[in-house]
């Protein structure tokens, strides 16, 4: 069909939406024209499979008429809701876009999974407990290979070879179900209560603790042991100090924590180790070196003579801030202080 004349006049709203859009993307722009509804979508392409030539008297009327009309437009808002919140994306939270999806009965927006496996091994095992064997192999297939092997080893036994074998079955499942799947686990984690805080109030008053001095730490336990001795029990659990180096460090990472620590601070904390009554710590660290690293530590901190017992205290502190530095990174992880019995003298 030829269009010529000028004769934009005569042409209905499809026609001349096609031929806007049509030079548009010739020109490389990007039209999000998914977002029409299906009906005018499908509208549109047929009208654009009819179209034929278009000559440059009527594409100039249609283009000045839809100019004219762009300029009168002053501000335009989404429509909808769901328009409205997928506008301010990016500049609204995740949460608080979701709550007001909730609240107005809306399915969640985009890909759950990418939030499913922000979670810990911990949270979508005691979910992955819950669910069917079928499911339960969907959220491990969609898992990376080393998340989705540590948490099958927080399942217990029989669970995870079900789920291990239910893996060959997911062949033949849909996109769609994998989306629904998605949707529902992730639903799961949206309906539980929002947390001030990020970890239990034992691990947050054990990361207080560890930063202070010995004598208030040992008062302020002394003091939980009297009142809550559970709760007392719970917080020695995550208590990491420089008397803890033997329990709570692989004898492999020894060279890594070495090397972490500044080594003036390490030598004044092992010169003082014996004095402290952590002569074992000393030990420990000597013993799990090479001969050459281990001499060399031995005569600096023989060199460095009688340290003040303040002195020793801060340098024993910095050296474990050092080791937890790495073990945030990553490079070191500590062995878990379990039992009922945890003594922290």
């Amino acid at each position: 069909m030829n269009h010529g004349g000028g004769r934009a006049s005569s042409l209905n709203s499809v026609s001349k939406a096609a031929i806007v859009v049509r030079l548009l993307l010739k020109e490389g722009a990007d039209i999000p024209l998914e977002q029409l509804p299906e009906d005018l979508q499908a509208k549109l392409a047929q009208q654009m499979s009819r179209m034929g030539l278009v000559d440059r008297d009527t594409l100039e009327d249609v283009l000045q008429e839809f100019a004219s009309q762009v300029d009168g437009v002053g501000l335009h808002f989404p429509h909808g809701l769901h328009a409205a919140i997928e506008s301010l994306d990016g500049r609204i939270s995740v949460k608080t876009a979701d709550k007001l999806r909730k609240a107005a009965g809306m399915p969640k927006s985009g890909d759950p999974w990418p939030r499913l496996m922000d979670r810990t091994e911990a949270e979508l095992a005691e979910i992955m407990k819950g669910e069917s064997i079928e499911v339960a192999a969907v959220l491990l297939s969609k898992l990376s290979t080393e998340k989705a092997a540590a948490l099958l080893g927080l399942l217990p036994g029989p669970m995870a070879r079900k789920i291990t074998h239910a893996v060959s079955l997911t062949r033949n499942v849909t996109p769609d179900a994998v989306l629904r799947i998605g949707q529902s686990l992730a639903e799961q984690f949206d309906d539980q209560p929002d947390l001030a805080f990020d970890v239990g109030p034992d691990e947050r008053l054990g990361a207080i603790l560890n930063r202070t001095s010995a004598s208030v730490r040992d008062e302020v336990l002394g003091a939980l042991d009297e009142v809550d001795q559970p709760f007392s029990t719970q917080v020695k659990r995550h208590i990491f100090t420089f008397e803890h180096i033997p329990d709570r460090i692989d004898p492999m990472d020894v060279p890594k924590i070495i090397r972490s620590a500044d080594q003036m601070t390490l030598v004044t904390a092992l010169a003082g180790c014996e004095a402290a009554g952590y002569g074992e710590v000393a030990e420990f660290i000597y013993r799990n070196l090479s001969t050459r690293m281990s001499d060399n530590l031995k005569e600096e901190t023989n060199e460095i003579g009688t340290v003040r017992a303040e002195d020793v205290e801060a340098a024993m502190q910095q050296v474990i801030e050092a080791i937890n530095g790495e073990v945030e990174k990553g490079e070191i992880k500590l062995i878990p202080m379990d039992g009922p019995d945890v003594q922290v003298d």
